[in-house]
């Protein structure tokens, strides 16, 4: 059910997963279309609160949020909310390595005391956005660090303990 997918956005630079989020878009693009901003955001913050739990403190900010999302949808310029950090991505459809990967990084972020944000992109279509030619990958920050392998535990600790 495309209403039951779960898609992760940014909210106050932290990655949030949103429930309902596409089938809302998708629900709404032709009548919201050219809508004034606030009333895009008011009602996707309306449709997506009934399946998402949101603290009324924040409402703003995911109205702000959905609203960039709906913008990035319909194919309009929008302001992208800049991540703080250490930003980690493993590239991968979810096979055997690719979630070693993942696995070996929380270790290695563990053993280091890193904080940072790791994501798991399995989507081949979001996959090929990053250029890269093989799966898993390794980005850290924007840089493409590994592709089509699994790097060794101590490269790990080298490339993230850079980071400190």
């Amino acid at each position: 059910m495309p209403q039951d997918d779960v898609v992760q956005i940014r909210v106050n630079r932290q990655s949030v997963g949103i429930i309902g989020l596409n089938a809302a878009m998708t629900d709404m693009a032709e009548e919201y279309a050219e809508r004034p901003d606030n009333e895009v955001g008011a009602e996707l913050l309306k449709r997506l609160s009934e399946r998402n739990y949101i603290p009324d403190r924040v409402k703003p900010d995911y109205a702000k949020a959905f609203l960039r999302e709906f913008k990035k949808f319909l194919g309009k310029p929008y302001e992208e909310e800049v991540p703080e950090g250490v930003q980690i991505k493993v590239l991968g459809p979810g096979c055997p390595q690719c979630d070693g990967l993942e696995q070996e990084l929380m270790q290695v972020m563990a053993e280091i005391n890193l904080m940072a944000d790791i994501e798991h992109v399995r989507d081949i279509k979001e996959i090929g956005k990053y250029g890269v030619m093989g799966t898993p990958a390794l980005i850290i920050n924007g840089k493409v660090k590994a592709v089509g392998r699994v790097p060794p535990k101590n490269k790990l600790i080298e490339w993230l303990s850079e980071l400190i």
